[in-house]
């Protein structure tokens, strides 16, 4: 099943793992791997980037942060292609990626002496500009007639475990990621909350937002890794947050 139906597909610049992810997946459908098996790969190969720039060595985190990124859209496909989606797996795989981005950036904040505080904003902006890429698309995606409907756009209730999941699981991996994104939710919620009433989002919009998504931001660190510009990352992605302005000003001035 895809996330969206034909004619809601658009280019988006932070899926460029997707043909990887795909390969990948058709690699382990028929065998014992499943999707948290790849989550628990990608989460890995974040932590061995972590190592990387802990050793000065910026081209090979910078190698491991992409392939993070790749492998990452491998579990949703595997998933996909054995026919068993799971909330387990969904709420695992986001908190892998919000406790990754933070070790990250602290990551760099000691190796680069960077300001604390500035770090920790830049978390936040990270976290900010992801949730509203991913608000605007599970609107989408929930709009779109044959696309994918497990993420839902209000989170307010531990959902009912899916055929082959524990619900203690579920319930548990809810309340953990109620905790670490509930308030970017309720931010991006209040900053433009009658988004859901669109009928549905332009590709030209879209493919704006997905430079908010999380593999463009990935992207953009190992470009700044590698150009030795590790002191320069968290403000850059402070600054960088201007665009969720103009992204919801755009949505409700043309998109209605």
């Amino acid at each position: 099943m895809s996330k969206l139906a034909a004619q809601d597909k658009f280019i988006d610049l932070s899926d460029y793992g997707r043909p990887f992810g795909r390969f990948l997946a058709n690699q382990l459908k028929n065998t014992r791997f499943t999707p948290i098996h790849v989550t628990l790969l990608f989460t890995a190969s974040g932590i061995i980037a972590i190592y990387c720039i802990l050793k000065n060595h910026y081209f090979l985190a910078g190698f491991f942060i992409l392939l993070k990124s790749i492998i990452d859209a491998a579990d949703g496909e595997l998933a996909r292609i054995k026919n068993t989606p799971s909330y387990t797996g969904r709420y695992l795989d986001s908190i892998a990626d919000i406790f990754l981005n933070f070790l990250f950036l602290i990551t760099i904040c000691f190796v680069s002496k960077a300001s604390l505080l500035l770090t920790l904003l830049a978390f936040f902006c990270i976290q900010l500009q992801g949730t509203l890429y991913n608000y605007y698309y599970v609107i989408l995606r929930n709009k779109s007639v044959g696309g994918d409907s497990t993420s839902k756009i209000f989170e307010y209730k531990t959902p009912k475990a899916l055929p082959g999941e524990s619900q203690k699981s579920v319930d548990i991996l809810f309340k953990i990621y109620t905790l670490v994104y509930g308030r970017f939710d309720k931010i991006i919620h209040a900053l433009d909350p009658n988004a859901y009433k669109v009928k549905t989002f332009p590709n030209w919009f879209m493919t704006f937002v997905s430079l908010y998504g999380l593999g463009f931001q990935l992207l953009l660190i190992v470009f700044l890794l590698a150009f030795d510009c590790i002191e320069y990352i968290s403000l850059f992605f402070v600054v960088y947050s201007v665009f969720i302005l103009v992204l919801i000003g755009i949505r409700k001035t043309y998109l209605k």
